[in-house]
């Protein structure tokens, strides 16, 4: 107010906006909260973004103005704060929105703790998500592209655990849900087997079941078929310069998807008597059920988005799955970004280069007496 005295409460606005009175100068007016609003905004919005409802459901006017009045809320970027914890479990896993765009995801208890963008699961891309955290006890992986590389080079000594169902996955791709032969069949029996050991003596035994499988079978993996006694088309992985290659090579395949984890170390890692068995997962099934299974969600509920919108809506999901305490509050991400312009607001009016009048031009004056003239424009008191 002009003269700076106390408001008193004078009643709602036909909107409900509380209206305010000067004890003084008895003039009324409204007070506006542009952070308040802003604040509401967002919450809207990453309400609407990270439920199910359409945006008629987030706001009281219509979905036209919910998207204008929100449409500033795509240019903010949540982020975590670094807090230096140490994890004794940490899982990584990628997921691709479209060819391209890949998003590197860590989680620790079982809250997303970082992400990176990439356009593939390369190694240079996991070393600068993993750099952000101290070296955990154990890291657990689906043993995808470059994660090898990237730990090996980042943490040395750390612990790798493959992921049992996804080992599982790898033989089923090779030899299908129902082997038609023994060897595909006992192979797919001791791959089921993986997720049902919880202890060390169990996976001392289940390796000498593989350890049987391979005596049994080591003459029928080996088989070669050569080009010069073959007739038939060549398998498409096979070039046209090969003189020979395995018979069974998908079953070959399959044997090496559990012996190689195996002999490395990263098969039953999570049964390290240095480690707690009863803390330490044998699956990402925290990052795949957990977070990637929310953001297909999200990206399927608000199918049609730009990749820009795709990314900032990844970038939504892994905020909301992680820690309260290691996140910025709405609040904080409102104040962050630049203040938008209020719907209505008068745009000041950019500054007009005049170097004096021309002689002949073919711009519109109102001074030349041209076009309809309504109201009080041109006229002289």
């Amino acid at each position: 107010m002009i003269c700076q005295s106390p408001l008193k409460k004078n009643g709602t606005t036909s909107k409900g906006t509380q209206r305010w009175r000067c004890t003084t100068c008895n003039a009324s007016t409204t007070l506006r909260r542009p952070d308040t609003a802003t604040r509401n905004q967002l919450v809207g919005f990453t309400s609407w973004l990270l439920g199910k409802n359409d945006q008629g459901h987030h706001s009281t006017t219509s979905a036209r103005t919910f998207r204008r009045h929100t449409a500033w809320c795509w240019t903010i970027s949540p982020h975590l704060r670094p807090t230096g914890q140490v994890f004794t479990e940490l899982q990584i896993d990628g997921i691709y929105i479209r060819p391209g765009w890949c998003a590197l995801i860590a989680v620790g208890d079982g809250k997303v703790v970082g992400w990176q963008w990439c356009d593939t699961e390369k190694s240079a891309a996991w070393i600068n998500l993993l750099s952000q955290f101290p070296q955990p006890d154990i890291v657990l992986t689906d043993g995808g592209s470059g994660i090898f590389k990237a730990l090996t080079t980042l943490w040395p000594t750390v612990r790798i655990q493959r992921c049992l169902v996804h080992v599982q996955r790898t033989v089923r791709r090779y030899v299908t849900m129902r082997p038609k032969t023994p060897a595909g069949k006992s192979l797919r029996a001791l791959s089921l087997q993986l997720t049902r050991i919880t202890t060390r003596e169990e996976a001392a035994t289940w390796a000498g079941l593989l350890a049987n499988w391979h005596t049994q079978y080591k003459d029928l993996i080996n088989e070669r078929t050569y080009a010069k006694d073959f007739t038939g088309p060549r398998p498409h992985s096979i070039s046209s310069t090969r003189t020979w290659w395995y018979t069974h090579m998908r079953l070959r395949s399959a044997y090496h998807a559990l012996n190689s984890p195996w002999t490395q170390g990263h098969l039953f890692a999570f049964l390290d008597p240095h480690l707690d068995a009863h803390t330490i997962s044998s699956t990402t099934n925290l990052i795949e059920g957990g977070v990637n299974a929310a953001i297909r969600t999200t990206l399927r509920q608000h199918r049609g988005m730009t990749i820009d919108h795709r990314r900032r809506a990844v970038e939504w999901v892994c905020w909301d799955k992680a820690d309260p305490h290691t996140r910025p509050s709405l609040t904080q991400l409102a104040r962050e970004q630049p203040q938008p312009q209020e719907p209505g607001t008068p745009q000041k009016p950019k500054p007009i280069n005049d170097d004096g009048p021309v002689e002949y031009d073919k711009n519109f004056s109102w001074e030349d007496g041209n076009g309809l003239q309504q109201g009080w424009a041109g006229r002289h008191q």
